[in-house]
């Protein structure tokens, strides 16, 4: 088979590039070793979060990392045999995450954050998942008075960015959310954050908009990625049914970039953020009309079409571990101190992996040293909010079009890689 590009990588990020070069007249087959949307792009928490202007930042007050360090949170858990592999990762993401490093990392990223929504909003449209998208918000929820008040100071910093917001006590709160619980040991306030949307099924949002691809004439082929080399054309990867041929290749496997990067000489600190979830029942009379980011334990639990999702914070281990169900099991407990969780949907948790960069923000853009080879990982926790932002951005780098965001803060050269 030969086409003008292959995508490797068939989550929400490799199925918009290939997406957006097909808009732009390319022929493309898109190719993973899974159908698309079963790996990552599956287990998030569903948000396409036009309001994270900021990103998330690797915690630099010592009471914080104090508390970190005991592992026994919700929110951040690590294991202690991988900690050592770990340490050179969080140290460039903590240094990346002081003021004036994550000012340029929320300036970097703003332009793509801002054309989330309306990116998605075209995709949504022309694949029929209307269905599966609420325009509703979600909402930070916090439990003590002090945090509230902070968060709610933050906010109202981001004025400028002409974000919609509510504020959420008492009975406006029960209002919005009536089964969540408030007072003492419950919820405080809340911030009903108004303009991102939420997704009631990643993972076949990611596959409606796969099948749009192939609609549209695309190929989507199942695959060995990691068999990419340089062929007389470009480029070579085997697949199930035949090799394809392609003058440009993409890399977008997400937290399996690596094992290409690594081969073909190039050191691009890529880390990786474990996270579970699992979805549970409510009990009869609960009801959970939005998606709640409880801000102090941690944990999202967030309405899908399986049940609640509770979906986790971070946990720093080894790409391989087999799954802790620790974490989770935390983070159950700390979520049904605010609301009536029923019984649990499948037997075991399930475990994702989200492709990180020390200064939180994605590698898009070509490769330095190989003609045809273009790069679009390490989207971190947003991979589903700038998926279709990522892929127009790549696309116009690919085609020569003037790109709608400036490329530079995206270079894979920025780590001074080989």
């Amino acid at each position: 088979m030969k086409v003008d590009v292959v995508v490797l990588g068939a989550g929400i990020v490799g199925v918009c590039a290939a997406l957006h070069l097909q808009m732009r007249g390319r022929s493309v087959a898109l190719v993973d070793r899974a159908e698309p949307g079963e790996g990552t792009s599956y287990g998030n928490a569903g948000l396409i979060e036009r309001s994270s202007v900021v990103p998330y930042a690797f915690p630099r007050s010592v009471p914080t990392l104090l508390r970190y360090a005991l592992n026994r949170s919700s929110d951040v858990r690590y294991d202690p045999r991988d900690i050592l592999g770990t340490i050179p990762f969080l140290f460039r993401y903590w240094r990346q995450s002081s003021s004036r490093n994550l000012a340029i990392a929320a300036r970097a990223m703003l332009p793509l954050i801002e054309a989330s929504v309306a990116e998605h909003d075209r995709l949504i449209e022309a694949s029929a998942a209307g269905d599966l998208v609420r325009a509703e918000g979600w909402i930070a929820a916090f439990r003590s008075p002090r945090r509230f008040e902070v968060a709610c100071a933050k906010a109202a910093a981001l004025a400028s960015h002409g974000l919609r917001l509510s504020t959420l006590e008492g009975s406006a709160l029960a209002a919005v959310e009536p089964s969540i619980r408030t007072g003492d040991g419950g919820i405080c306030g809340a911030l009903h954050w108004l303009d991102p949307k939420t997704v009631r099924d990643p993972g076949e949002l990611t596959k409606r908009y796969a099948r749009l691809f192939q609609g549209r004439g695309g190929a989507v082929l199942v695959g060995d990625a990691g068999s990419l080399e340089p062929s007389g054309r470009g480029w070579a990867v085997r697949t199930a049914a035949d090799e394809v041929d392609a003058a440009e290749a993409v890399v977008a496997l997400g937290p399996q970039s690596d094992t290409i990067l690594r081969r073909l000489g190039y050191a691009i600190p890529l880390g990786i953020k474990r996270g579970y979830h699992r979805h549970f029942t409510l009990r009869e009379g609960t009801a959970l009309h939005h998606a709640v980011v409880d801000e102090e334990a941690g944990y999202v639990l967030a309405p899908m079409r399986q049940g609640v999702r509770l979906t986790t914070g971070v946990e720093f281990a080894r790409s391989d571990r087999p799954v802790d169900a620790r974490q989770i099991a935390l983070a159950e407990r700390r979520a049904r101190e605010i609301i009536d969780l029923g019984t649990p949907v499948e037997a075991a948790p399930w475990l994702g992996r989200r492709p990180c960069l020390p200064d939180m923000r994605p590698v898009i853009g070509p490769a330095p040293r190989h003609r045809g080879l273009w790069f679009s990982f390490g989207h971190a926790h947003h991979g589903l909010t700038v998926g279709p932002a990522s892929g127009r951005l790549l696309a116009e780098l690919m085609t020569g079009a003037e790109p709608f965001a400036d490329p530079a803060p995206y270079r894979a050269d920025r780590f001074g890689s080989r």
